[in-house]
């Protein structure tokens, strides 16, 4: 009976992995590449052509790739400076200012979009201290909104780029850089000529990292009104999934970019890893003390860059609060009214409760499932476990639209349910009982009827990376030498799995839940493709129902918007707590 276990953990998972991230997928990219005549089904590339003829396409693909270069660009801008500093320089507070850079990655973008164009509309802050210099109102981002996209999604990702950068730097051999100097080169040409070439390899996989992310987010152009971005076009195609070849091809094209993009990021890790000569060890030897003037030139550097990226989401704040706000720069009255009105909408309670239920279950899933790879790579060693690990980390080379996307093409009208019943002929069983169960399964899946269950299993196949790792550091951190003994006192491997490892990683497999769940629960992409109707609508398409509404619409998206950034603060704390610097480390390129 033993023995089972092995192979039975294994075909379960890779039946999850068949049907729902990789049927979809596969299932997408068929349409895109296949056309059917009376002949038969051909491979065409004839839709993807589509995509470069037609110039709303083509335009719209050409706008998609000059965001994300110039967020790339602002990233770098602002994440270089900030990894030098904190790989080569010691200082006061430094692990305090670290772990503060990290906080507008966890920051949902989505929310701040909202704050950014408040806070720059002709009535908002920034014309209001303009006024005071005889400074004439103007409308920043509703003139220039590819400048307010951009900005944001630098502020949102540079954390990406300078965790990247700092281990990048921390392992260039100072040895190298101090023959430099011996030379006579000064510190500015050693930087250029020695320090940065040298750290390259893990800057290209940050950047490429940060340009795949601002090429597929599709909240912030929303809510910025860019309707022009392959994303947002890809958003407006969702109710031709199933009919209209666009629709796939455009996710094709997505996911082939994305999909490349990480593995350059792959090959660039692995070239850093080569030219890492020194490693931690060097990483010592080159800080260098900071002087009290230049610690106090960190913190102010460090407080301007998290002043800035922080802003738009003080500003959603502020607004939750502002009862009259017009042209001052901060409001003249205020109430707790939004707040109030925001938990007792309807559509709000019904959105906290679906995405409370849907984030549970996603992490009880991962859990299951995440383990289970986790026991298979590091305990047993199985044949092909590698196949399980890598298929685990695809949810981050896959963005939310394309997943979504491929769930409404391939489960939409009761696909999954006509499969089942020629299934059901092939093994035998045939009649009104076959066709009863596959016309429910078939219902219960199709994302226009019923979203919730893929929902959740969206919102579980995208997250899975999270909790994967956190279990698989946690055995890899706990001695097999418990488990041997608890086996040789006679212990089930359920038992030794329950009763020993399971309380020895429950630490990692919590903090690998809260950032499950907390994700899942501002999960965009997916929660605005795939919740058609608002008993469906989880908490971030009600925030983005409210937005523009009547009513106050954008002050109560404002009062949901500070919930859900409190929901999120509180579990990135806990999550922070548990996992320690490990946390960090979730979001680099060599994962």
């Amino acid at each position: 009976m033993h023995r089972l276990w092995t192979p039975v953990v294994t075909t379960g998972i890779a039946l999850f992995f068949a049907i729902f991230l990789l049927w979809p997928l596969a299932d997408t990219l068929l349409r895109a590449f296949i056309v059917y005549t009376p002949d038969g089904a051909k491979p065409t590339l004839l839709y993807l052509a589509e995509l470069f003829r037609n110039p709303v396409e083509r335009d719209a693909i050409l706008l998609s790739f000059w965001i994300a270069i110039w967020s790339t660009i602002v990233t770098f801008i602002i994440a270089l400076p900030m990894a030098w500093i904190f790989a080569r320089k010691r200082f006061f507070g430094k692990s305090f200012l670290s772990a503060l850079l990290l906080a507008p990655l966890i920051m949902p973008p989505f929310v701040g979009a909202v704050g950014m164009k408040w806070l720059f509309a002709r009535g908002g802050a920034v014309n209001g201290i303009l006024a005071h210099f005889g400074i004439e109102a103007f409308d920043w981002f509703g003139s220039f909104p590819l400048a307010g996209i951009i900005i944001l999604q630098a502020l949102h990702l540079y954390p990406i780029l300078y965790l990247n950068l700092t281990a990048s730097l921390a392992n260039v051999d100072p040895t190298l850089e101090s023959a430099a100097a011996n030379l006579g080169a000064s510190p500015w040409r050693v930087f250029w000529r020695v320090t940065l070439p040298l750290s390259m390899p893990g800057a290209f996989a940050g950047g490429v990292l940060v340009l795949v992310w601002a090429f597929t987010e599709l909240g912030t152009p929303l809510i910025f009104g860019m309707r022009g971005v392959l994303p947002v076009r890809l958003f407006n195609n969702v109710s031709e999934a199933s009919t209209n070849p666009i629709g796939p091809a455009q996710t094709a094209f997505v996911l082939l970019i994305t999909a490349f993009g990480y593995l350059i990021a792959k090959w660039a890790m692995k070239k850093a890893g080569d030219m890492a000569t020194a490693g931690r060890l060097g990483s010592a030897e080159s800080e260098t003390q900071l002087s009290r003037g230049g610690t106090l030139v960190a913190w102010l550097a460090v407080g301007f860059v998290i002043g800035l990226a922080t802003l738009p989401h003080l500003s959603v704040g502020v607004m939750a609060f502002a009862s009259k706000w017009s042209g001052t720069i901060l409001p003249t009255e205020w109430t707790l009214e939004y707040f109030d009105r925001s938990l007792s909408s309807p559509v709000v309670q019904t959105a906290l409760k679906n995405s409370l239920m849907l984030s549970i279950l996603a992490c009880i899933l991962d859990g299951f499932i995440g383990c289970g790879i986790a026991w298979l790579c590091v305990r047993k060693k199985a044949r092909g476990s590698w196949l399980l690990d890598a298929l685990a980390m695809l949810p981050l080379a896959a963005p939310g639209i394309v997943v979504a996307f491929g769930y409404l093409a391939a489960f939409g009208g009761g696909r999954v349910g006509r499969w089942l019943l020629s299934g059901f002929g092939i093994v035998g069983w045939e009649g009104e009982g076959a066709e009863a169960w596959a016309s429910y399964l078939g219902s219960f899946l199709d994302p226009r009827q019923n979203p919730l269950p893929l929902l959740m299993i969206s919102y579980a196949v995208r997250r899975l990376p999270y909790m994967t790792r956190a279990a698989y550091a946690g055995l890899e951190q706990v001695s097999k030498t418990y488990e041997e003994a608890a086996s040789n006192l006679g212990a089930s491997p359920w038992r030794v799995w329950r009763r020993v490892t399971l309380p020895l990683i429950s630490a990692n497999l919590l903090a690998g839940g809260i950032l499950t769940f907390i994700f899942s629960m501002l999960e965009v992409s997916d929660s605005l493709i795939l919740a058609q109707g608002e008993a469906s609508y989880p908490l971030t398409k009600a925030f983005y129902s409210f937005i523009g509404g009547l009513q106050n619409g954008n002050h109560l998206a404002a009062a949901l918007g500070v919930w859900t950034m409190a929901i999120l603060g509180c579990g990135i704390a806990l999550a922070a707590i548990l996992m320690g610097k490990s946390l960090g480390r979730l979001f680099r390129a060599g994962n």
